[in-house]
């Protein structure tokens, strides 16, 4: 296993939407444990193929809930049904999220309560995910990724105009930067 480089916003890989995984073998087992050890070592709790420069439809997930259950698992080719989102400003405290992506930077962003993930397991076996609360905004984030979508794009002004500041003071937003969890710590 090794940790791979997490691509910066900017990087083509990131605004572009993935394609299907198509093959189910020794390669995509790799990636997969090298995701999961890359998401470790950031720490995330949910890490999609292209942040680590694989344009395919997968992401892993590992989060423990405040019952203290490990929801941990991968997403291939995922499709995810959302609840109605609710009306009003996202609380800073409750609904801000950050991003291995755009490191280092959290934004309040309202998302849907709940969340239907049907996906396949490495096994090529289809599951369901019934999910609330952070789970669900966890599957909601790693899905826009696989769309080309990182969470800032969706932020709303005064959000949206920080997290361009944000971009600019760290020279981001072109391609090719990336950074290495273990040893850049640009997370903090």
């Amino acid at each position: 296993m090794a940790v791979l480089p997490i691509r910066i916003t900017g990087d083509p890989v990131l605004h572009t939407r993935a394609a299907e995984v198509t093959e189910f073998d020794d390669d995509l087992r790799t990636l997969v444990a090298d995701m999961f050890e890359t998401m470790d070592e950031a720490p995330g709790v949910g890490l999609a193929g292209p942040q680590v420069g694989v344009p395919l439809r997968l992401f892993v997930f590992g989060w423990t809930d405040d019952d203290d259950v490990l929801h941990r698992g991968v997403a291939i080719n995922p499709v995810l049904w959302l609840s109605p989102l609710a009306v009003g400003e996202p609380d800073e405290d409750t609904e801000s999220e950050g991003c291995l992506s755009f490191p280092g930077e959290r934004f309040p962003l309202r998302r849907a309560e709940s969340v239907i993930l049907e996906a396949t397991d490495l096994e090529g076996e289809r599951y369901t995910i019934r999910a609330r609360g952070w789970l669900a905004r966890i599957f909601q984030h790693e899905y826009d990724h696989l769309d080309g979508v990182l969470y800032v794009d969706r932020l709303e002004h005064p959000y949206g105009k920080a997290a361009l500041k944000a971009q600019r003071k760290n020279s981001w937003g072109v391609p090719g930067l990336s950074w290495l969890p273990g040893r850049d710590h640009l997370e903090d």
